[in-house]
């Protein structure tokens, strides 16, 4: 069946929005698998910037139906805010389905979240403090509100009334704080949002089964990254779901069959916002060239990406992790002005050499990168359109990152711009 998966293979940002973007072009539709608001998808058009949340990235086409899957939380008023931006923008929002089994990011989730990072101290995890961790919780839990309950009102207010007598008693008892009004909140939820929402809400899993029976291409997307996956991600500095490609399956509701293509996106370096070991990090000069050419700050919290070289390590477990079929590379262009590139090749842990990621976190935190030199090629590459247009240095360097992960980079991104990519890889 034609189901493609799009997944990023480092930290998150490495422009998983940028590469939906062009592949979408040759799908009818696109899903949302998994994460909150907690991450940012940015697509660049015509000069003219698009921050995403939640709202798959293909609606800037208007021949893709856009679908938000069961295994996203919902932050329902950013959901409202992101569709009326898109709207004062020209841009449609009535195609868009909701899965009525995707749960919502509630007000006491956010207020859990913050208070909970804010008494860790210096042991913070680096959540982005949205609520999208005690939303996910909830889930697990049993507790947790959905879409679908915003078409019941009843139904609504009773399970507010019931979640809220133990959360409330939770923050007062743990952080003295007042808590949540449950009939304050319902009634927003019930005049403000419910009315907007309601209309697109739909069989998401029968409208899937039915398009890629129908022969029609799907692209899934996720937030967030690999190495952010909950549990094969650098534990406990992680997201609350899972990013990887396998979890497009659950998130969405189709089976393993349905897929044909898995498209890792890395950048051509590494970079990791909040907390966490990271092999490759670059702590001087060079590390903040990174992060000012690549304007390397969070797209929703304007956070300092830290920046490091690529980690072909990393990168290799991520293809193993996601069954990668072949490669999207981005941001080529921010390496330009190097003299030289490192690529760190493997990684060397009291004398023992490890091509792929240590199976014990004492392990990762221990690891010292071991390094290959290139030379950099010193010329802009914002104008090339064509593989033969670039430098031979360029060429090499993407040639060494296929050979160390072992799978055709089928794009290179050169620029910000829509069509500032080149086909690489046949």
């Amino acid at each position: 069946m034609p189901g493609s998966i799009v997944v990023g293979t480092q930290w998150g940002d490495e422009g998983k929005g940028r590469i939906v973007d062009i592949v979408a072009k040759e799908c009818q539709h696109v899903v949302r698998y998994q994460g909150g608001h907690n991450a940012g998808h940015t697509i660049v058009v015509d000069s003219e910037t698009f921050a995403l949340q939640l709202i798959p990235s293909g609606v800037l086409y208007e021949h893709v139906t856009p679908i938000i899957g069961n295994g996203v939380v919902i932050n329902p008023w950013v959901l409202i805010d992101e569709i009326d931006m898109l709207a004062s923008r020209g841009v449609d929002c009535g195609r868009l389905m909701l899965s009525p089994a995707a749960h919502l990011v509630l007000p006491y989730h956010q207020i859990a979240d913050e208070l909970a990072e804010a008494q860790r101290g210096d042991a913070k995890l680096g959540t982005t403090k949205r609520g999208i961790g005690p939303a996910y919780a909830d889930k697990a839990a049993r507790v947790g509100l959905r879409v679908e309950d915003l078409l019941e009102p009843m139904t609504l207010r009773s399970r507010l009334l019931s979640v809220l007598a133990d959360r409330n008693a939770y923050l007062q008892r743990v952080y003295d704080h007042p808590g949540v009004d449950p009939d304050e909140l319902a009634d927003q939820l019930i005049t403000e949002v419910a009315p907007r929402l309601a209309p697109l809400v739909a069989d998401t899993v029968g409208w899937l089964h039915e398009a890629l029976h129908a022969g029609e291409r799907v692209l899934f997307e996720g937030a967030q990254a690999t190495f952010l996956d909950l549990d094969h991600g650098t534990y406990p500095f992680v997201t609350s779901s899972n990013p990887v490609a396998g979890f497009a399956l659950v998130g969405s509701g189709i089976g393993p069959g349905a897929i044909d293509q898995v498209i890792g996106i890395a950048k051509a370096y590494t970079t990791r916002v909040g907390s966490g070991p990271f092999v490759t990090e670059l702590h001087g000069e060079t590390g903040e060239h990174l992060r000012d050419r690549g304007a390397e700050y969070g797209t929703n919290t304007n956070r300092p990406r830290r920046c490091g070289w690529f980690d072909a390590v990393m990168g290799r477990q991520a293809v193993r992790l996601n069954a990668c079929t072949e490669i999207a590379l981005t941001k080529l262009d921010v390496l330009d002005e190097l003299d030289t590139i490192k690529v760190c090749v493997a990684y060397e842990v009291d004398g023992h050499r490890y091509d792929y990621l240590p199976h014990l976190r004492s392990l990762h935190d221990r690891a010292v990168p071991v390094y290959a030199t290139l030379p950099g090629w010193k010329t802009p590459l914002d104008k090339v359109t064509q593989r033969w247009q670039l430098p031979r240095q360029a060429v090499d360097y993407i040639v060494f990152l296929e050979r160390q992960l072992g799978l055709p980079i089928r794009y290179v991104c050169v620029g910000p711009g829509r069509e500032q990519y080149i086909r690489f890889a046949a």
